[in-house]
């Protein structure tokens, strides 16, 4: 796990190599092991490294035999050695043990697409080719690392994380403002856009090639759904199990010791099991509360002592809740105000203490039908077999009467998937979002306009599916992997996900609907699969997510006063209507009215824009 930067030198003056170490120095805490250079006439790239594999000879960057080609990489690559075998038969020489090296090398020998199908992991790269003065760089196809651009006025960078850019004399630090409606809305943008004017992001299973001041990004991979009816619920079980019992192998790979995030839940749980097989002595870390009623703490130390596995946990308070706040959304690149990447940033600090990898159960939710909105969809799935006339009279109606039980899906009921996807308006609805802005924003509409284009890539599917495969490009890629990745590397850890292993998708775009999210039960053969390892409680414990006693924090008058003074500051005042926005607040302290998300998230984006344009 590692961090790189670089940038086209375009006839930057002055000292490039003092720029291009400072943009490596300011993502130090993604490698502190080690730190590299390149520079050319045309290019220059940085590299910082977390020592996982090959800890004396893996250095970054890595040249090919005739120092024609470079390579920087952030990731993991779990059939390296298998790749490897390939490419030395193929006569192609090594100097390290790396996994890192097989990339270089498969791109000599396969070509950039080439390579990219042969990939098994999680990586974000970019190769150098100095004799064709080309770059060419990938995403995996997840989305679990983090790649990003800036392109204005023929300048050109890229990195892990945006704010290498800063150390870039010629980075225009501007904020895509025309953006913020949409991201009220979401929590993120659902698109390659980013809360930075004129910087990218380079989507999940894609790749880019830049040559000669032309950039052209390429998908390499698409999620294809390829249902199949033959098998039984068993035969599901049995191959997930297989499955997932090679994913974890193959995730434990490593020359350093690995770990294990605990929480409560199935996901990892069952990671926790499977790697306690092999690794007895396996060290598992849980984060709680000081407030007993929202920790989860009792469940997986209960867990571990059944398991017969090491747990360490920590506790923390509203006082450090609060008070890394700001840095977290520093250390986010963008806002985003999930107040879950709070916990996680201590769960991950404190894992940090003791080991450099530790395993996650993140993806399980999006491949095997974890949440309940996919339920939702189904239900939706069987009202829509009613004729669109007829459900489109019946929510008319419905929208015009008072409140009774049922109203709310009548009327949802007559709009199409892609308009009722929650995620669209998960914070705040479209059409109240202007009561909190300061401005008017001419260009912003319906955000759900904005992933219509990925339902109708999957129209022919049912909606369950739909929703999943929309979540695998837009909430697992922006809000879920982000908020993994800063928050363990923030504390130098590496974090790993065996469930997003792409065999394991080719095996989850398999499954039948009624395995996934059936009924009233999610994930049906995943939780099956577990249940022949795990405790029933644990198998079949309802989801979650992270809970956090924030709702009852803001009504303590320390941290309502420390929103409150936000709120009434110059920068709220800038973008935010400041009267409706501490309306909200004083509505929740006094009970009117809860509105814990959106206190949040206005206040993570006035947290975020100091960090980023007030003091750096």
């Amino acid at each position: 796990m590692c961090g790189f930067a670089g940038f086209s030198v375009n006839g930057l003056p002055g000292d490039r190599l003092a720029v291009i170490r400072a943009m490596g120095e300011r993502i130090v805490h993604r490698g502190p092991d080690q730190d590299d250079c390149y520079l050319d006439e045309e290019m220059a790239l940085c590299f910082r490294r977390l020592s996982i594999i090959d800890l004396e000879g893996g250095s970054q960057p890595i040249l090919n035999e005739d120092g024609t080609k470079v390579l920087v990489f952030n990731g993991e690559i779990y059939n390296y050695q298998t790749l490897r075998a390939d490419l030395l038969e193929k006569g192609h020489v090594f100097k390290t043990s790396t996994d890192s090296e097989v990339l270089l090398h498969g791109y000599e020998e396969y070509g950039g697409r080439g390579l990219l199908a042969q990939l098994r992991g999680m990586y974000a790269f970019a190769i150098w080719d100095k004799s064709e003065k080309k770059l060419f760089a990938a995403r995996d196809i997840f989305g679990i690392k983090p790649f990003y651009y800036y392109r204005r006025d023929g300048e050109f960078m890229f990195g892990s994380e945006i704010k290498s850019f800063l150390e870039h004399p010629r980075f225009h630090k501007e904020l895509n403002e025309e953006r913020l409606p949409d991201w009220l809305c979401f929590e993120y943008l659902p698109d390659s856009e980013t809360m930075f004017k004129n910087v990218w992001k380079l989507p999940s299973g894609c790749y880019l090639e830049y040559q000669n001041g032309e950039l052209r990004v390429e998908r390499y991979y698409e999620v294809q759904y390829r249902i199949d009816e033959s098998r039984s619920l068993e035969d599901w079980e049995q191959a997930i199990t297989e499955t997932f019992t090679d994913s974890v192998e193959a995730h434990k790979i490593a020359d350093v010791e690995v770990g294990c995030f605990l929480s409560s839940g199935v996901d990892s749980s069952y990671v926790v099991k499977e790697v306690s097989k092999v690794t007895k002595d396996v060290k598992t870390f849980s984060v709680g509360y000081e407030e007993e009623k929202y920790s989860e703490l009792p469940y997986a130390q209960d867990f571990s002592k059944v398991v017969g596995v090491q747990n360490i946990s920590n506790k923390i308070s509203a006082d450090d809740f609060f008070g890394m706040a700001s840095k977290i959304q520093y250390y986010m690149d963008e806002p985003l105000p999930n107040p879950s990447e709070i916990p996680l940033y201590f769960l991950a600090k404190n894992a940090a203490k003791y080991v450099k990898v530790v395993l996650s159960g993140e993806g399980a939710d999006e491949l095997f039908g974890g949440y309940p909105m996919y339920l939702a969809g189904g239900h939706f799935a069987e009202y829509s077999k009613i004729p669109r006339p007829l459900r489109k009279m019946a929510g008319g109606i419905a929208q015009r009467l008072p409140e009774f039980k049922g109203k709310h899906f009548m009327v949802r009921g007559a709009m199409e998937p892609w308009q009722r996807f929650m995620r669209c308006n998960y914070v705040f609805h479209w059409q109240e979002r202007q009561k909190y802005l300061k401005k008017t924003y001419p260009k912003a509409g319906d955000p759900a306009l904005l992933t219509k284009g990925l339902f109708d890539r999957v129209k022919d599917l049912d909606e369950p599916t739909q929703l999943q495969y929309v979540d695998m490009y837009s909430w697992m890629l922006y809000d879920i992997l982000q908020k993994a990745d800063r928050m363990s590397m923030a504390n130098s850890l590496e974090l790993r996900v065996p469930f997003l292993d792409k065999k394991m998708l080719e095996l989850a775009v398999q499954i039948p609907t009624r395995y996934r999210a059936h009924h009233e039960t999610t994930k049906v053969a995943l939780r099956a699969a577990a249940l022949k390892q795990l405790p029933e409680r644990t198998a079949n414990k309802k989801k979650l997510g992270f809970p956090v006693p924030l709702n009852d924090w803001l009504r303590e008058d320390k941290y309502y006063g420390m929103v409150k003074e936000k709120f009434e500051g110059e920068i709220a005042g800038m973008f935010f209507n400041q009267e409706a926005i501490l309306g909200l607040l004083e509505d929740h302290k006094t009970g009117r009215k809860l509105g814990m998300k959106k206190i949040w998230t206005i206040y993570s984006f006035i947290l975020w824009y100091e960090e980023f344009f007030v003091k750096n």
